[in-house]
C-alpha cells in the first residue's frame, strides 16, 4: 500500500527569527521543486515573510489569514482547496496558520476542528500544508492539541512522527453543546414561514447596525439555515437571534444529524446540482459553529459588530 501523499506537518517556533528562518526555508524549498506555493498567515507575519523572501516574493500566493480565515469554516473550501484546485495536476505547497495569539475562546474550538479536518479533506492529494504554531506565546493546551492533529510535528530541533495524532478525538471533543444565550428572540418555522425567519433576523442585524451587504449576508445565512432545516432536518426548526460578544449571532437548530465532518468545508462544482447551503454560511459569516448529534443539530452563524 502506497503512502498518502498528503502531508500535515505542525511547526512549532518561537520568536520571529525562528518563524522567518523556517517557513522562509520550507517556502524555497518548495519554489526550487517548482511547486506552486501558497502563504496564509497573518498580516504581521505576511509582512514578514514578504520582506526575508525579497524577490521570490512575487512566486508565491501570499494571504491574510486574518481576513480569508476569520471563520476557520471557510479556510479548507475558500483558501487551501481554492489553492490546489488550481493546480489539479502539480504538487502543492501552503503554509496555513489558523491559530495565533489574540484568537479568542471562541474561536478557538473551530480553529482545532479545522485543523483536524484538514487531515481528511486532503487525503490522497499532491500537497503539504505546513501549520506554524507560535510556542511561546500560545497555551501549552493549543500546543498539545496540535501534536494530536498534526501527523508530523517539527521544531529547532527537527522532525518527529507524532505519537499523539488522533484528529477524530478532536472532531469529537469540540462537537459539544452550547451554552444557552441569556436572552434571544426566536421563532419556530416550517414552510409557512420561513420568510419570517429571515425577516426576524434581518430586522435584528438592522437595529444592531448592519446595513448594505452584511445586512444582506445575515438574510442570505438563514435563509440558506432554514431551507436546510426543511429538507434535511424533519421539515421544521427553530431560529434565534442575539448580541454577546460583539457579534450579532444567528441560530438555526432542528431534528437532523449531520453525519459527514466535511459538510459546508468542501468547494462545488456550479454545473452540478446539490446542496450548498452550509458551504455559503461558512464563507459568508465570521464564524460558524455546530453542534450535532443523533436528536439534532445547532448551527450558530456569528458576525462581528465592527
Amino acid at each position: 500500500m502506497l503512502a498518502d501523499p498528503f502531508t500535515h506537518p505542525a511547526l512549532f517556533y518561537r520568536g520571529d527569527r525562528e518563524y522567518v528562518a523556517a517557513v522562509t526555508a520550507y517556502v524555497r524549498e518548495g519554489l526550487a521543486r517548482v511547486e506552486p506555493v501558497a502563504v496564509a498567515v497573518p498580516a504581521e507575519r505576511l509582512a514578514l515573510l514578504e520582506t526575508a523572501l525579497a524577490g521570490e516574493a512575487d512566486r508565491v500566493m501570499l494571504i491574510d489569514m486574518t481576513h480569508a480565515g476569520r471563520n476557520p469554516g471557510r479556510i479548507i473550501p475558500a483558501v487551501l482547496a481554492e489553492f490546489a484546485d488550481r493546480h489539479p495536476a502539480e504538487r502543492v505547497r501552503i503554509v496555513g496558520e489558523p491559530i495565533w495569539p489574540g484568537r479568542s475562546a471562541l474561536e478557538y474550538p473551530a480553529c482545532a476542528l479545522h485543523e483536524a479536518l484538514i487531515n481528511y479533506a486532503f487525503t490522497g492529494r499532491q500537497a503539504t500544508i505546513l501549520c506554524p504554531y507560535d510556542a511561546g506565546r500560545l497555551s501549552p493546551e493549543v500546543l498539545k492539541e496540535a501534536t494530536r492533529t498534526h501527523p508530523v510535528l517539527r521544531d529547532a530541533s527537527g522532525e518527529r512522527h507524532s505519537a499523539d495524532y488522533a484528529p477524530d478525538e478532536v472532531i469529537t471533543w469540540h462537537n459539544q453543546p452550547f451554552p444557552e444565550p441569556s436572552a434571544a428572540i426566536s421563532l419556530r418555522f416550517d414552510r409557512t414561514n420561513l420568510a419570517a425567519a429571515r425577516a426576524l433576523a434581518a430586522s435584528q442585524a438592522a437595529l444592531a447596525g448592519f446595513s448594505g451587504t452584511r445586512l444582506d449576508d445575515v438574510r442570505l445565512v438563514i435563509a440558506e439555515l432554514g431551507a436546510n432545516s426543511l429538507d434535511h432536518g424533519g421539515g421544521s426548526g427553530l431560529a434565534r437571534v442575539w448580541i454577546a460578544d460583539g457579534h450579532l449571532v444567528c441560530e438555526v437548530s432542528d431534528a437532523g444529524h449531520i453525519t459527514d465532518p466535511l459538510a459546508g468545508r468542501r468547494l462545488v462544482d456550479p454545473r452540478i446540482a446539490g446542496s450548498r447551503g452550509l458551504l455559503i454560511v461558512n464563507l459568508l459569516s465570521d464564524l460558524v459553529r455546530v453542534h450535532t448529534h443523533a436528536g439534532g443539530t445547532v448551527v450558530r452563524a456569528y458576525f462581528a459588530m465592527t
